[in-house]
């Protein structure tokens, strides 16, 4: 006992003097790399990261020129010819969404079996589900722990009329888009229910069923749209009917739905399918070439972009002491959910350093918030994923179009948050049920939310109605709303990305066994020495006869 306790102190002085050499030779290596640092080393730094300072830089220039004009008061014509550089960028990368996601979609799943296709697809869901979950919770605790709309509703002075969706239609449209009847149709426009007023009177039957077999007498009041019965009870004939609608834009939700479904056909038909097969990779490669010539533009599309947001906005000091507490709010959530939450979960199932693989992200995550689309920089997000953090081709292609379709995180925290705040402003005090029917409506309705600038807005509605609070409320948020919603969209595409990581990760061994091209390398790999000796042998059988001849 007394000789252990006595190496105790050698072994701790041991152990200190280990540690700290250690230190002073990292700290010598550290700057023997300084030291040894050249113009050439420099020069390659700045070449292999030019997209990524540019685009920094595009940011912070746009900000600068933005509030430097400001003070001019331009006119909405001046205002619209000094954001043209960013209107042609918000159309360049839109005209690539539509043959990338297709394209994309259907490599992806041609590429893969119905049983690994299957497996990285119940991967992805559950990484959805669980992040969409995590950012709604998140959103109601902070806008409950801040309280942000604490105080009078008089300072709020925009108000305007919002159109009225019903849940049961907005939920219904979207199993419809899922399956679009016209292809063509779904590339520019989406089904959408609208609600039409109609005047009816009332039948026979009705009568009969109201008031019995008595005669009545009626007299139909004009001016205020009413029937009425002995002049004593009125009934108002009005209803309100949804038709069929739509509205532009890509549906993206039916031409995910259309391309897994033909991806995973040709990847079934084999050597048939092989001639589809390959056009769609042809026509997948030469979109990411036009998208690596649209990225050197990118910068300058992304200056203007900001610039003009910054220019067009309301004047900031006449913003209220609630709007900025709800601005603020919102920030911090979608902070918690970005620099902490996605990155743990990144780093708990690949135990890999997730602000590297955010760092490779960079341009993607400030393209982002420069269009405020995560549809428009999924082009960027592609080329950033597979070049730069060497994600599995097949991985990107099938996680990427449908996570930029359904997986919405920022958006579904904002809800949640812009919902209670709403329901705070109006001193409304929501009990447990309604949060929790918030939370279910705020993650529902993420889903069906567009990947285009402001969709947040529209699917607002249906959260709102779902407790019973006042649609037209929605009017509130809309002075900082640009701002969060570029926010909120670069929350979409990062947690986008770190579900493409996470499903790769777990599908490496599914990737591996059924990799038609790298899997010809590993064959090749780890069959060499046998190949080798059924060489040696063919060519010991072929030369065996001559001997022999010669011999005889």
């Amino acid at each position: 006992m007394t000789q252990s306790n006595g190496e105790n102190p050698q072994r701790t002085r041991s152990g200190l003097r280990q540690i700290r050499d250690g230190i002073q030779s990292r700290s010598l290596r550290a700057k023997k790399r300084v030291e040894n640092i050249t113009k050439h080393d420099v020069k390659g730094f700045f070449r292999r990261n030019a997209f990524v300072i540019f685009t920094v830089a595009a940011v912070i220039i746009g900000i600068i020129l933005g509030f430097a004009l400001r003070p001019y008061n331009m006119s909405y014509r001046e205002m619209k010819f000094f954001s043209f550089p960013g209107e042609l960028l918000m159309r360049m990368l839109q005209m690539l969404v539509l043959p990338l996601l297709v394209s994309s979609l259907i490599t992806g799943m041609a590429a893969l079996d119905s049983r690994a296709s299957g497996k990285m697809g119940m991967r992805a869901v559950v990484y959805y589900t669980t992040t969409t979950i995590i950012a709604v919770f998140i959103g109601i605790v902070m806008v409950l722990i801040i309280h942000p709309g604490k105080g009078s509703k008089d300072e709020f002075t925009k108000q305007q009329k919002i159109e009225q969706v019903s849940p049961a239609d907005a939920f219904l449209d979207l199993i419809r888009n899922m399956f679009p009847p016209n292809l063509v149709e779904a590339c520019t426009k989406q089904y959408n229910t609208k609600n039409h007023s109609v005047m009816t009177l009332p039948t026979v039957a009705q009568f009969k069923t109201q008031y019995g077999k008595r005669v009545v007498h009626v007299k139909l009041t004009v001016n205020d749209t009413l029937f009425t019965l002995n002049g004593s009870q009125e009934i108002t004939r009005e209803e309100v009917i949804p038709v069929p609608g739509s509205v532009n834009g890509v549906n993206a939700l039916g031409l995910v739905v259309f391309s897994m479904c033909f991806g995973l056909i040709i990847g079934s038909m084999r050597e048939q399918g092989q001639p589809l097969k390959d056009f769609f990779d042809c026509l997948n490669e030469a979109i990411m070439r036009l998208v690596a010539i649209i990225m050197w533009y990118a910068p300058i599309g992304i200056l203007f972009l900001i610039a003009g947001k910054i220019v067009e906005m309301d004047d900031i000091t006449s913003m209220g002491g609630q709007l900025g507490m709800y601005t603020v709010t919102v920030i911090c959530g979608l902070l918690v959910h970005a620099i902490f939450v996605l990155p743990t979960l990144y780093f708990v199932v690949t135990r890999k350093n997730p602000f590297v693989f955010i760092g490779g992200l960079l341009q993607a995550l400030i393209t982002a918030l420069g269009t405020s689309s995560s549809s428009a920089t999924l082009p960027i997000t592609f080329k950033c994923l597979e070049e730069n953090n060497k994600v599995d081709k097949r991985v990107t292609r099938f996680v990427l179009p449908v996570g930029a379709t359904i997986n919405m995180d920022g958006t579904a925290l904002y809800e949640a948050l812009a919902a209670i705040f709403i329901a705070q402003v109006n001193d409304y005090d929501l009990n447990f049920g309604q949060i929790l029917t918030i939370s279910i409506t705020a993650t529902a309705a993420s889903i069906g939310a567009a990947g285009i600038p402001q969709a947040g807005l529209v699917t607002m509605v249906i959260v709102l109605t779902s407790v019973g609070l006042p649609t037209d409320d929605i009017t509130l948020i809309i002075a900082v709303d640009w701002f969060l919603d570029r926010l909120r969209t670069t929350t979409n595409v990062l947690g986008d990305s770190i579900g493409a990581g996470i499903v790769e990760h777990l599908s490496r061994h599914e990737l591996q066994s059924k990799d038609p091209e790298v899997g010809n390398s590993v064959v090749e790999e780890t069959d060499k020495k046998p190949y080798q000796l059924i060489c040696q042998e063919n060519e010991y059988e072929n030369e065996k006869p001559a001997d022999s001849k010669t011999k005889m």
